[in-house]
């Protein structure tokens, strides 16, 4: 039987891919033999950065398109598996690779939300929104949206309301996974956090600008199989070393009972104890003086200066005085300024205070209502991951790329199993990052401490994402006296498992392509939003094929400028700054989509009246609650935290959606007869 063109290109693909993951292994092998023989870690690290840029920019140069439906949604004719892996490494952002088991190691049992969150919203995917979106067969999101809910009038307020949550949902969460960018790119050639992104920003604009979704397709699919490469190596060799186990899902669990056993040492020993009395004195002695505000701060600022001019006439050395200045120069200008920093500090010390929380503990808290606090926390958290994971913009729109409604449902099961080969080893590998670290760093000497301490301590000066300072001066390293920024701990996951150099630079590709797939794939949708909905459906029509693709790769270059420049300013860390993008989604989009599929009654006046009540809602809640905002977290409803917001914000979007709804006309023969079309086998 003659193979149809759908399987000759399925058969070309495999192939192709088959050739460029052993083509990428023999890379791997050439450059631990260049480590063998000497050559310096830098350049190591310059080879693996060069040469997958390389590899991005030339798929991306050979994808190269001004075809309308090959730059929009790769022509519809990607195969389900191989868009089952891009959609892999377009989930699999920063958030994900980078994030994820620092979040785990940080939180312990709580940080599984994201994980139960996230893998739970693409079966909503599956069941509720990919099938549905591919048989109506459109571009974007808003184009779906403006056409379900034109009804008797012009859609283009709806398709407006779409556009602009889009852009913001994805706006928000590009820039997380350009902090991702700088973050690495800064770590292994040693350039500037700054200009590290930037670097990095030409890898994306390289994709996503040429060939758009069809460049950012193929491109994906190659940084898949570096993804999985990068995590499963540390997490086996992790495995192995502390259990004797190569498989991760199957040892962890004995090293998480030795974990607790160390938990348990270390939470009675007599050292630990004295340093956490030194960091409660400190947050006290902060407290006091936020009490005796404003007077404090002027004492404060006076006496900061007495001692540099003291200093100064004495015989004091250069070194000294230069630190006095530098503490004089950092003093708050303010009592605002006082007011919130040292809340910041006393916060900060009162945490390291505290005993190190077990990590299989559910929702721990110092009594029954604080675990409470937290246990509502965790399940509004998966809620609102959830449904945002089936409203981003980004994520559905793969939906359209492929042949047919059947390849779109068997598209999300192959995005669900390559996801999970990653994600299954995110809690083994926190696990035994916390061993490791609990067993080797904890209890060795201050003159013995591992190259990696120092390597990441010098990449921010001014925010060291780790610090070690010895409290209580005995030469001994105590859990309280590490401070390690969770962002860092995959990457510098090959150095603390004690692996050559060449697997770190292996991990930080994998996160870069992490982060530059999602960028990708974010990018691009803001640009269509703008172009292909904003320019094309609402300005100017009439605008040739060739204008609005011109249109959409300007507008993406503008858009991921302004995206590099704010993730140069570091708003927040990246899980954070994820969630808010979730909750976003979550309450601007999911219930007309969904309503909009299952719906009939629902229509343009309920759209509308949805869309901006819980859009309004969720920011309401998160300027009013988040202090980084603005906000204070006393402000909070039921103890809900701010990156979920969305708990709010979709209860209120779908009763808005279904009072208006019923309270207005509804919905036309036309539109009842394309919910059919969509619904139907």
């Amino acid at each position: 039987m003659r193979k149809t063109a759908s399987g000759v290109f399925f058969g070309e693909l495999k192939r192709y891919y088959l050739w460029y993951t052993g083509g990428f292994i023999l890379f791997l092998l050439a450059l631990s033999i260049l480590e063998k023989e000497g050559v310096p870690r830098i350049w190591i690290g310059y080879l693996f950065m060069f040469a997958t840029s390389v590899l991005y920019a030339s798929i991306g140069l050979l994808s190269r398109t001004s075809d309308v439906s090959e730059y929009y949604v790769a022509g519809r004719r990607v195969p389900a598996l191989f868009n089952g892996m891009a959609t892999g490494a377009d989930w699999m952002s920063a958030a994900s690779f980078i994030s994820l088991a620092g979040g785990l190691y940080v939180q312990g049992f709580d940080g599984l939300g994201y994980i139960m969150g996230w893998t739970g919203g693409f079966c909503l995917v599956a069941l509720l929104i990919a099938p549905f979106l591919r048989k109506f067969g459109q571009y974007t999101i808003p184009d779906f949206l403006a056409a379900r809910y034109s009804g008797r009038h012009n859609g283009n307020l709806v398709r407006m309301l779409a556009v602009v949550a889009t852009v913001i949902v994805s706006f928000t969460y590009v820039v997380a996974q350009i902090y991702g960018v700088g973050l690495i790119a800064s770590r292994f050639t040693g350039v500037d956090f700054s200009v590290g992104i930037f670097l990095g920003l030409a890898s994306i604009l390289v994709c996503s600008f040429l060939g758009g979704m069809r460049a950012i397709t193929w491109t994906q699919v190659a940084q898949y199989i570096i993804i999985l490469i990068a995590y499963l190596i540390p997490v086996l060799w992790l495995s192995a070393k502390h259990s004797e186990n190569p498989i991760p899902q199957v040892a962890y669990g004995t090293v998480l009972s030795k974990l607790s056993a160390r938990e348990l040492a270390l939470e009675r020993d007599p050292k630990e104890q004295q340093v956490r009395a030194v960091y409660r004195k400190l947050a006290n002695d902060y407290d006091a003086r936020l009490k005796a505000l404003p007077q404090s701060w002027e004492d404060g600022r006076l006496d900061a200066q007495r001692h540099v001019s003291d200093l100064k006439m004495g015989s004091a050395s250069l070194v000294e005085i230069k630190s006095a200045t530098r503490a004089l120069a950092a003093y708050p200008k303010s009592v605002a300024e006082a007011q919130r920093k040292w809340s910041d500090a006393r916060t900060s010390y009162l945490a390291r205070a505290m005993p190190p929380t077990p990590f299989a503990t559910p929702f721990p808290g110092k009594d029954a209502a604080e675990s409470d606090i937290k246990r509502n926390n965790f399940l509004a958290l998966v809620f609102c991951l959830m449904m945002g994971t089936a409203a981003l913009p980004h994520i559905l729109m793969r939906s359209y790329t492929t042949p047919g409604v059947q390849a779109a449902r068997m598209s999300v099961f192959w995005s669900l199993f390559f996801i999970l080969l990653v994600y299954l080893c995110i809690p083994a590998l926190a696990v035994l990052l916390k061993y490791d670290i609990y067993t080797v760093l904890v209890g060795s000497n201050y003159t013995q401490l591992p190259a990696w301490v120092s390597y990441w301590a010098n990449i921010d000066k001014l925010n060291p994402l780790v610090s070690i300072v010895d409290v209580n001066r005995d030469g001994i390293v105590q859990l309280a006296e590490i401070a390690i920024d969770g962002d860092i701990l995959v990457l510098a996951a090959p150095e603390i498992a004690g692996l050559p150099f060449v697997i770190s630079g292996l991990v930080a590709a994998g996160g870069l392509a992490a982060a530059l797939s999602t960028a990708d794939g974010l990018l691009l949708t803001i640009s269509n939003a703008l172009s292909h909905d904003t320019y094309f459906k609402v300005l100017d029509p009439a605008a040739s094929t060739q204008k609005r693709v011109t249109i959409s790769k300007l507008l993406l270059l503008v858009v991921a400028l302004i995206a590099a420049y704010t993730a140069s300013l570091k708003p927040g860390d990246i899980l954070s700054m994820v969630g808010a993008a979730f909750s976003l989604a979550a309450s601007a989009l999911f219930p007309v989509l969904v309503l909009g599929v299952f719906w009939k009654r629902a229509n343009q006046q309920g759209a509308i009246a949805g869309m901006l009540t819980g859009f309004v809602t969720c920011v309401y809640y998160m300027l009013h609650t988040h202090p980084t905002l603005g906000g204070s977290g006393a402000a909070q409803w039921f103890h809900i935290a701010p990156i979920s917001a969305g708990v709010f914000g979709v209860p209120a979007g779908l009763f808005a959606v279904g009072v208006v709804s019923l309270l207005t006309p509804a919905p036309d023969q036309r539109t009842a007869a394309l919910i059919d079309h969509i619904r139907s086998p």
